[in-house]
C-alpha cells in the first residue's frame, strides 16, 4: 500500500496488502531441515521497492549489527520483484537447496504459505521475544494461523479519509462524523461541483469497501473449528455493500467511470484535484503531496455508522518469516528478529514511511509526524484482517468480491443476489482448501 520515493514503497506495499499470491501451488511435503548450523551464510529475499536505496540502507545496518553478534556468519540479500514473488517463493518451498533462509512476504499470503508447508513455526521464539509484547494485535494476527506464529510483523498499512480543505471551506462543509454524513457530503460536493467526484470510489477497490461492511456489523467470512464460511451475504454485510455501492452513480462517482477503478486510481483522482474526498492509505501521503492538492487537504479516520465512531479498516502490510527448510534455524530466527525489531521499524518509517507494527513505536512516530495520527487512531480503534485461510489467495485472485461490487453497480444483479453468488464461490474455495 504506498507513496513514491517515500511514496515508492507505497506502491509495493499497496500491492501486497491488497493482493495475495496468484494461483495456489500444490502443498509441499515436509521439507524441514534436520540441521541447525550455527555459522555459515544466510540467504534472504526481500521485496524490491520502487526506490529501494533507503530500504537497503536500513537493512544493511541491521545486517551489520547481526553479523557483529554472529562473527562466523554472512548474510546475502536478494531484492526480488513483488510481481513474481508468488512463483519464486512457492518454487523455493519445493526446492530447499535453492531456497533462502528468511523471506519478506505479504501479510495476506500467510495462510497460503503455511498450507504449502513453507514457513517455520516460531511460536516459542516469538513468545520469548521482548519486543513482541508490544506488537499490535491485528499485526500479530497476520502472522498467526491455527494459533501458531509463522513470522514477525514487518510493517503495517491502513487507510483513512482524505478530504479537500479548500472545497469544504468553500461549501461550508465539516468532515463527516458518520457514514450517512460521508455519503451525503460526497453527493453535496458532486452537486456543487459536477466536474468532481464527491468521494472517489472504485468497483475493484476491495480494501476501500471493506470498512463499510465491517462498520455495519458484517464480516467477509466467519470461522468455527478451523473452518471458514462466507458471511458476505449476511444481512449486516448487505447493509455495508448497499452503503458502498450507493456511491456509484451520477450524483457522486459515475458507474461508467468508477466501476473499474481500483485503490490507486481513486487516490490518483484525489491527488490530481478531480475528487473532493478519497479513501487512501498512510502510504498514499507522498503521492498526494506530489499532486495538485498539496497544501489543500487533510486526513481524518473514515467514519463508522454511528457519529464519532471510526470504521474498522483493513490492516495490510508485510511480514518477515523463516523457511522450514533452513539449515540455520536458530540464526535465521535471530535474523528475522533483527529485521523486525523496534529500532529497524523506526528507521524504516523515517526512510520509507512504513508504519511500525509496535503500538509504542507508532505513538512515537505519530508525535513526530502529524499526518500519521489519523492512521494510528484508526489502527488503535480496531483494524481487521482477511480470513486466515489458504483459500483467501484463490478468492482474491479470482476477484470474487470486486466482481460482486461491479455486478451491483452495473445493474446486472441486486445486492442480495450478487452477495449470495459471491458467498457460494467463497464457500467452494473454503471447502477445497479443507
Amino acid at each position: 500500500m504506498k507513496l513514491r520515493s517515500r511514496i515508492a514503497v507505497p506502491v509495493t506495499a499497496f500491492v501486497l496488502a491488497g493482493l495475495t499470491a496468484t494461483a495456489c501451488a500444490p502443498q509441499t511435503s515436509d521439507n524441514s531441515s534436520s540441521k541447525d548450523e550455527k555459522s555459515g551464510t544466510l540467504r534472504v529475499w526481500l521485496f524490491q521497492e520502487v526506490n529501494n536505496d533507503p530500504k537497503k540502507k536500513v537493512v544493511d545496518e541491521a545486517i551489520a549489527g547481526f553479523t557483529k553478534k554472529h562473527k562466523d556468519t554472512k548474510v546475502e540479500v536478494e531484492y526480488i520483484p513483488v510481481e513474481t514473488r508468488a512463483q519464486r517463493i512457492k518454487a523455493a518451498f519445493n526446492d530447499p537447496k535453492s531456497a533462502p533462509d528468511v523471506i519478506e512476504y505479504g501479510n495476506t499470503d500467510t495462510a497460503g504459505y503455511v498450507k504449502d508447508g513453507g514457513l517455520a513455526d516460531v511460536t516459542k521464539e516469538f513468545g520469548e521475544w521482548a519486543d513482541a509484547k508490544d506488537t499490535d494485535p491485528t499485526a500479530k494476527q497476520s502472522v498467526t494461523v491455527g494459533g501458531k506464529v509463522y513470522g514477525a510483523p514487518f510493517f503495517v498499512g491502513v487507510r483513512a479519509l482524505y478530504y479537500r480543505t479548500d472545497v469544504f471551506k468553500e461549501l461550508g462543509l465539516k468532515p463527516p462524523a458518520s457514514q450517512a454524513e460521508l455519503i451525503a457530503t460526497a453527493k453535496q460536493i458532486r452537486k456543487a461541483k459536477p466536474q468532481m467526484y464527491g468521494l472517489a470510489v472504485g468497483g475493484t477497490y476491495l480494501y476501500g469497501a471493506m470498512p463499510f461492511i465491517w462498520s455495519n456489523g458484517g464480516e467477509i467470512a466467519t470461522e468455527s473449528g478451523g473452518k471458514y464460511q462466507a458471511a458476505i451475504n449476511s444481512a449486516e454485510a448487505q447493509k455495508g455493500i448497499t452503503a458502498y455501492t450507493s456511491l456509484f452513480g451520477d450524483d457522486n462517482c459515475p458507474a461508467a467511470k468508477c466501476a473499474t477503478m481500483g485503490g490507486n486510481a481513486t487516490v490518483t483522482a484525489f491527488a490530481s484535484g478531480t475528487a473532493g474526498m478519497a479513501i487512501g492509505g498512510d502510504f498514499s501521503h507522498a503521492a498526494v503531496e506530489a499532486g495538485a492538492v498539496k497544501g489543500k487537504y487533510a486526513v481524518v479516520p473514515l467514519p463508522g455508522v454511528k457519529s464519532g465512531e471510526i470504521a474498522p479498516a483493513f490492516a495490510g502490510g508485510n511480514n518477515i518469516g523463516v523457511l522450514k527448510s533452513s539449515s540455520h534455524r536458530t540464526l535465521a530466527v535471530d535474523l528475522m528478529k533483527s529485521f523486525a525489531d523496534k529500532n529497524v521499524q523506526r528507521k524504516l518509517f523515517d526512510a520509507m514511511g512504513f508504519l511500525p507494527t509496535y503500538t509504542d513505536v507508532r505513538n512515537e512516530v505519530a508525535a513526530k509526524e502529524p499526518f500519521v495520527k489519523p492512521f494510528v487512531d484508526t489502527l488503535s480503534s480496531g483494524a481487521k484482517f482477511v480470513p486466515a485461510s489458504s483459500a483467501w489467495g484463490q478468492i482474491d485472485a479470482s476477484t470474487v468480491l470486486p466482481t460482486m461490487f461491479q455486478e451491483i453497480v452495473s445493474g446486472k444483479k441486486n445486492v442480495a443476489t450478487a452477495a449470495d453468488d459471491a458467498a457460494k464461490k467463497m464457500d467452494a474455495a473454503f471447502s477445497a482448501a479443507g
